[in-house]
């Protein structure tokens, strides 16, 4: 018997060499693994091919957060470097941060980024995490605009060339410290060829946080504690959604984060209804979903709570079974990989 709550069931071997670095010259042309439920069979696609996949009437329910250039280098006073990345806006001064090496800057030390901007530590959270007040002078967005770094997951050791290609197309609301990495496959062009299909795009927020990127290190998985994001869920979003569930039309999640927005607004009640909060949902197997009918994702990490997801709505056995097709396959993995459709 299969047990959903230890964490070496969401083990797999992966090859380093299939971890992608840098993403493709053409965003479409990425690998698509499409696996049907209900067949289990496997295809083969480019992901420009999803609209083969795709029908008049179905939901497409995209994130469109967009990555702060959250990564900032800054020195103490006696010259000491000091890496400080952004993870939650507390007001217009006060963030949560991480900070590079955390244990030498103490409360009340002052970090310099330029001219234009330093930083206070405040207070070291519970949960390791720093609290830090700006001072900076005009607009912050402006100023991190020209100062911060893409905040690029720690398996990525190449630079990239265009920060834009850390970001979907469709981004507009600043504020995630990482990218929704499934919606990194569309382009423009391929969206509007799947509006003229009679395809609904509806968007949703979700500030993806770097918890996105940290192991699940419990044995028992039900121990582990998620970390908090904020979404946004639009009364029109919700609308379009409910009369897609009502009508028996297909909601496809693209991401894992539009699915946990879907599922914590879900949790509150059927039919969906706006909201503004913030979510800690985990889910594993086993897990009944009120909202996704279908889902894009990626490759993720071993024994993440993303693979976990993953396998509670594909099946457990079903994704192990994807996973090791895909390693076999050379299909490329995480942020910058290759792309699965389940449906």
């Amino acid at each position: 018997m299969i047990n959903y709550k230890s964490l070496s069931t969401y083990d797999y071997h992966l090859p380093e060499e299939l971890i992608a670095q840098t993403p493709l010259e053409k965003r479409d042309e990425s690998k698509l693994l499409v696996f049907d439920r209900k067949t289990k069979d496997i295809t083969q696609k480019q992901f420009k091919d999803i609209t083969e996949f795709l029908h008049r009437g179905d939901v497409l329910v995209v994130n469109n957060t967009r990555v702060l250039p959250a990564r900032i280098l800054a020195h103490k006073d006696t010259g000491a470097s000091v890496e400080i990345l952004l993870l939650k806006r507390r007001n217009l001064t006060d963030w949560e941060v991480l900070l590079k090496p955390a244990k030498r800057v103490k409360i009340g030390t002052t970090l310099y980024i330029n001219t234009e901007l330093s930083c206070e530590l405040l207070e070291i959270l519970e949960d390791g995490n720093r609290l830090v007040r700006f001072r900076f002078d005009g607009v912050f967005e402006d100023v991190l605009n020209r100062v911060g770094s893409m905040p690029l997951p720690p398996y990525i050791h190449e630079k990239l060339k265009d920060k834009e290609r850390y970001q979907t197309v469709y981004n507009k609301v600043e504020g995630s410290a990482a990218a929704p990495t499934a919606g990194l496959h569309f382009t423009q062009d391929l969206l509007e060829k799947i509006k003229k299909m009679g395809v609904d795009i509806v968007e949703l927020t979700l500030d993806v946080g770097l918890g996105t990127f940290r192991p699940c290190k419990e044995d028992d998985i039900t121990k582990h504690i998620m970390h908090s994001e904020h979404y946004t869920l639009s009364e029109e979003a919700a609308t379009k959604i409910n009369k897609a569930k009502r009508e028996g039309r297909r909601v496809i999640a693209v991401g894992t984060t539009s699915v946990r927005t879907l599922e914590a607004v879900a949790q509150k009640g059927m039919p969906l209804t706006a909201d503004d909060d913030n979510t800690n949902i985990f889910i594993y197997p086993p897990y009944k979903f009120k909202v996704v009918d279908a889902l894009i994702t990626n490759f993720h990490l071993p024994k993440s709570t993303l693979i976990m997801l993953v396998s509670a709505f594909a099946g457990y056995e079903n994704t192990m079974s994807i996973y090791e097709f895909a390693v076999e396959n050379f299909y490329r993995f995480f942020s910058f990989g290759d792309c699965m459709l389940i449906l």
